[in-house]
């Protein structure tokens, strides 16, 4: 189609294949294919000139249309790719998205105010394909060779409990005394409740039992503050009950371990702006 506008547009079939890069013979073959599919002659050609029928004439400008529709659909991609602008579907974990990632994403959105953010929190591990994704952010080992993953600063983990619960039970004075307490349990880390700690070299893994499991972080906190036991919570969540006293951290001379957390985005041979400026902006800032 663009050949043959281009043929009308330039008088000669040699004009029209120099623009091109083709030879005389390729763009004659591209005007007679479209001529067979059509199933009318679209140029009147002589040995001196060549002219449009009438059929020609009509379709001419139907082609132009059409390759002005093509253009402007190009330029609309050309400008969403420069520029950040449109929608971005983000997920992550409740808790680290919400006191963590959601300050980084209001920053983004000052600077670019024409990108609007969904994001969605959960603790479950999403299908970015099926869910439409633009982003997620999760913990532990990524396996997925589909999705590019760049790591962020794991979040540390503390264990707590509340003055209350404190004054009821003994106080944990190394980690095997948890044993004895009840531990409060986080479901997306499984069945496994086994509570690892480490200090100098020296690792000591804590089978522990509890009345309660829950699948929400903030929830384990409400339990926590209210007395009900001990949790092991990620800092950014803790840290403003520990400063005003209503819990307190438990074997702070011990580490427990700090997941993996990865940024990730779907493997894309041109990202748009909005995906490459958001996850750079978030790498950048907690990173």
């Amino acid at each position: 189609m663009a050949v043959f506008v281009r043929v009308v547009e330039k008088g000669s079939f040699t004009a029209a294949a120099d623009d091109f890069g083709l030879s005389t013979t390729m763009v004659a073959n591209h005007v007679r294919s479209l001529e067979t599919q059509l199933g009318a002659r679209l140029l009147e050609r002589t040995t001196r000139r060549q002219h449009l029928t009438e059929i020609g004439a009509a379709y001419l400008e139907r082609c132009r249309d059409v390759l002005g529709s093509v253009q402007a659909a190009d330029q609309v991609a050309e400008a969403l790719r420069a520029t950040p602008q449109g929608t971005l579907r983000v997920t992550a974990s409740v808790t680290w998205g919400a006191h963590r990632l959601m300050p980084v994403i209001s920053a983004y959105m000052a600077v670019h105010p024409q990108v609007k953010v969904e994001l969605s929190l959960n603790d479950r591990v999403v299908d970015m394909q099926e869910e439409g994704f633009d982003v997620a952010v999760r913990s532990g080992t990524i396996s997925d060779q589909q999705l590019i993953a760049r790591p962020l600063r794991p979040p540390r983990m503390l264990a707590v409990a509340s003055p209350a619960y404190l004054s009821a039970h003994a106080k944990p004075r190394k980690p095997d005394d948890l044993r004895r307490h009840n531990c409060l349990g986080f479901a997306p880390w499984g069945t496994d409740h086994v509570w690892r700690f480490s200090r100098s070299g020296q690792k000591v893994s804590v089978p522990v039992r509890g009345s309660l499991v829950c699948n929400n972080g903030q929830a384990l906190l409400s339990a926590a503050l209210g007395g009900v036991g001990v949790v092991v919570q990620v800092d950014v969540l803790l840290e403003p009950a520990i400063a005003s006293g209503q819990l307190v951290r438990l074997l702070p001379g011990w580490e427990l371990p700090a997941r993996a957390l990865h940024i990730l985005r779907r493997r894309e041979t041109r990202p748009t702006a909005k995906l490459r400026s958001f996850v750079d902006f978030v790498v950048e800032r907690l990173g």
